[in-house]
């Protein structure tokens, strides 16, 4: 019964909204019998649109969903949702980092999959929420695109490369890769890709210092290996955050991309 309510929303408060063209609402929802928070950005224009699961990076309060940034995804033309993951903004339980967590992204794409309006679902994953993306892709084939901008692939991979996380890395999972190689396995989708349907779009800066380009050569490696369809943009110059104009001229492009690949 409890798996049966995923995405049911339960709760929607209005929230002041950046662009006139959009309106935001902070939602209440239930994921595996929690209470977790998330935000939605619908535009005015009344309509059917494409669904935009915005899976955010960082762990609490590091990387939490910025309203301007759903609105301007929204101004797209999409209806988008954005979860906070549980324990956050007033939500129920704790996130793990792409463990029990991810079941708040599944039930997510659920809230979004049955939301009036809305035929298709679109997943985009920035930094952590990269692997999100991905697991939620292997989740539900009937998705229609991923983006991965910035994203982590490989959780063993970011143990490694960032000795500032190890500490909350170990609290979270419970140990090192070391001490339970399985629980780091089971947050890296890499191996997992062979089930993947879903055309991928990567988009990485080379020097990115916070999820290093490897993760996206990996994840592009894989899929390539496995015939899949993926696209990849690298950005020579760029680290984790793009220059404002850059990064504005990339949500065009990318949200160009989505919508063809339900023309294609």
């Amino acid at each position: 019964m409890v798996n049966e309510l995923n995405g049911k929303i339960i709760e929607v408060h209005r929230f002041p909204s950046p662009n006139p063209h959009v309106e935001l609402r902070e939602i209440t929802y239930l994921s595996n019998g929690l209470r977790v928070k998330g935000m939605l950005a619908e535009p005015k224009i009344k309509g059917n649109y494409d669904g935009f699961l915005y899976l955010r990076g960082g762990i609490k309060n590091v990387g939490m969903v910025r309203p301007a940034r759903i609105a301007q995804f929204a101004s797209e033309g999409f209806i988008v949702f954005a979860p906070y993951y549980r324990g956050n903004q007033g939500g129920e339980g704790n996130e793990d980092f792409a463990g029990e967590d991810r079941e708040d992204a599944f039930s997510a794409f659920l809230l979004l999959k049955s939301y009036p309006g809305i035929e298709k679902v679109h997943i985009f994953g920035f930094s952590r929420g990269g692997v999100m993306a991905l697991l939620t892709g292997l989740k539900y084939p009937e998705a229609a695109s991923i983006v991965t901008w910035g994203g982590v692939s490989d959780m063993f991979l970011t143990y490694e490369e960032r000795n500032d996380l190890r500490k909350m890395l170990k609290r979270v999972i419970g140990g090192t890769p070391a001490k339970y190689p399985e629980r780091y396995e089971e947050r890296t989708p890499l191996n997992g890709l062979e089930k993947l349907t879903i055309p991928v779009l990567i988009i990485h800066g080379v020097i990115d210092d916070n999820v290093s380009v490897e993760h996206a050569y990996r994840l592009e490696e894989r899929l390539k290996m496995l015939n899949k369809p993926v696209e990849c943009w690298y950005f020579t110059d760029f680290t984790h955050y793009f220059p404002p104009v850059v990064n504005r001229k990339i949500v065009k492009d990318l949200s160009k991309w989505m919508k063809f690949q339900i023309k294609r």
